[in-house]
Order: C-alpha cells, then structure tokens, then sequence
C-alpha cells in the first residue's frame, strides 16, 4: 500500500468479471469470492441481488466474506432477471409487478443490515422509454420516486445510493444525468439517499467526472464511485485510467477536496475482450494508486491552483503531464 495516499479507500471489483475463470457449474459467489481474494489489494465487495446473494444463500456468503477477510460494502440491485421487469421496476404500469420490486428491494435492504453492509445501490436500467408516447412522464417520475422513497424509509441506517445511467436497456433512461438523478435526491430529500458516480457512465452522459462530484457534494453525497474508462459512446467498462487518466487524476482530487473517503469499485469488463480478470483486477489497482499518489501531489499544488484561479489551461495542462509522465 503506498505510504503517499493518505484515508486509502477499500477496492472492490465487479464480482461477474470473475466468472470467465471458472466452469459453468463452479462460478456460485463463494467461488467468485475466492478469485477476487488472490487478486491483492482488494478488500471490498459489492454484490448484486438477488443473482449473487439473496436469503437463499446468505449464511453461506457471510462464511465466504469472513473467511477471506472481504468487507461487504453493499448490495446492487438487479432487476433484470425477471421478464416482468423488461418495461419497468418502479415504474412498472401493474401496480403488482411494481410492488414485487418495491419488496424486492426491501428485502435487499434488511439483507444489507444483516451482513452488515453500509448501502443499496439503485441502477434503474428498466425505468425508462423508448418510444414518444410510450409512458405518462408524470406517473412514472412520481412512482419512482414513492418508490424510493418507501425503500430509504425502510431501515434509515442503510443508505441508497442512486446510479444514473444516460440508456441501456431502455432507449431513454428515466435519470440519465447528473442533474435529473439531483432533482431526485432534492425531492426524496432524505439524509440516505445519495448518489453512486460510474465513470463510464458520467462520459457517456458527456459530462466531467470531477464536476459531476461536485455537483453531488453540492447538492447531495457521493455515496459510491464505480471506476472504469471508456470512449463516451456506450459503457464500455474499460481498465481505469487508460481513456482518461488526466480526468481521472481530476476526479481524485475532488474527491479528495469533498473529503470521499469509501469504497473505489472497479467496474471493468475483462470478460467482454478475454482478458484474465485476475490479472485485469491487479492492473486497475496498481494504475489506481499510482493515480490517487499523483493527485495526492497535485491537490495542494499553488501553481496548479494559480493556473486554474486564471483559467490557464496551458500552464495547468503542462504541471499535471509532469506529475503524470515526468520532467
């Protein structure tokens, strides 16, 4: 662990990642939980409901986390398993199918206290559109925010962290930005609700990751940052840094100015190009502390605070490319 980054958060890595490394009939959570173990320096895991941990086989991942020494940091909802949510979860037009979410959810919070997890994470992926005309905006803006609102006020101690996505698999995301999935946090307004930054996603919706951030501190809390790259023109869940290292550096230091001191979540995508998820695991740690040591040194640096204060993009440019490749 490098000695020059001060409140290291714990890394967690994206537990499906793991499964291109196992057989069929091997990849359970445990399994995946002993992967994620030999990576190093991973000592964090959120898990998704209800495909990789449920009541089914809850004392079973509690053993499995005990014994690697892996802290829980929350549960992700995942609502895409069941075809009846392929139109909606919280703005599902049954009012049936929309309670099964809302108690879908629920459970996962009352989970969540029990292994002693911090947070839910909500990636609404089915509440959304497709097509003009297709849904009454106003019905399925207030059912999702009753919604939410029912699952903050479940247990007050877990906080739910909302994760904004611009599409995917709906045409058109219900809160595709940072300025939609704020108004929702301002209109729930409740101390744990917050929001979860993706990288990717914060390109795909072509905003700042670092302004983002400050837009949520602003306004709200950072419950969660889910760190990747990508090109801007889908999630593509690529290995950290190697899109975009400067903006990467940038949200580090804001980071560390807003005083985030949680979990750093890889949420990367080996499987999709055959990499070794072990091996693509390690490369997002050492990139990630090498990163966090630069913007370590950059924070507090009074030539890069002059550049900004006269909006010096030159001047700044050249003192974050010598910290980032040398004199």
């Amino acid at each position: 662990m490098p000695k020059d980054i001060p409140n290291r958060p714990r890394y967690a890595a994206r537990l499906n990642a793991f499964k291109a490394s196992l057989p069929p009939d091997g990849r359970d959570t445990p399994s995946l939980l002993a992967l994620v173990a030999g990576v190093g320096g991973i000592d964090a895991a959120d898990l998704n409901y209800p495909d990789q941990v449920s009541s089914a086989n809850e004392g079973e991942v509690r053993r499995a986390l005990d014994a690697h020494g892996i802290h829980l940091n929350g549960l992700a909802m995942r609502y895409y398993g069941e075809p009846a949510f392929a139109i909606g979860a919280f703005t599902n037009p049954d009012l049936t199918i929309r309670r099964k979410a809302i108690d879908q959810t629920r459970e996962a919070i009352d989970i969540c206290a029990r292994l002693g997890a911090e947070q839910l994470t909500l990636w609404m992926g089915q509440d959304g559109f497709d097509y003009a005309f297709q849904v009454d905006y106003a019905r399925a803006w207030d059912d999702t925010i009753a919604a939410m609102a029912e699952a903050a006020d479940h247990n007050p101690d877990i906080d739910i962290a909302i994760e904004y996505k611009p599409n995917e698999p709906r045409a058109y995301a219900l809160m595709p930005d940072i300025g939609t999935t704020l108004l929702a946090t301002k209109e729930l307004n409740r101390p744990n609700v917050g929001v979860t930054l993706d990288f990717a996603h914060v390109l795909y919706a072509d905003e700042m990751p670092a302004h983002a951030a400050h837009l949520v501190a602003r306004h709200s809390r950072i419950m969660g940052v889910h760190l990747n790259d990508g090109y801007g023109k889908r999630d593509d869940g690529l290995m950290v840094g190697t899109v975009h290292p400067v903006a990467t550096v940038e949200l580090f230091v804001e980071l560390d100015r807003i005083g985030y001191d949680g979990v750093i979540y890889f949420d990367t995508f080996p499987d999709h190009s055959g990499l070794s998820p072990v091996e693509e695991a390690r490369t997002n740690v050492m990139i990630t502390d090498r990163l966090r040591a630069i913007a370590n040194t950059l924070r507090d640096d009074k030539d890069l605070a002059s550049a900004i204060a006269r909006q010096d993009g030159a001047v700044s440019q050249r003192i974050v490319a010598k910290a980032l490749f040398g004199a």
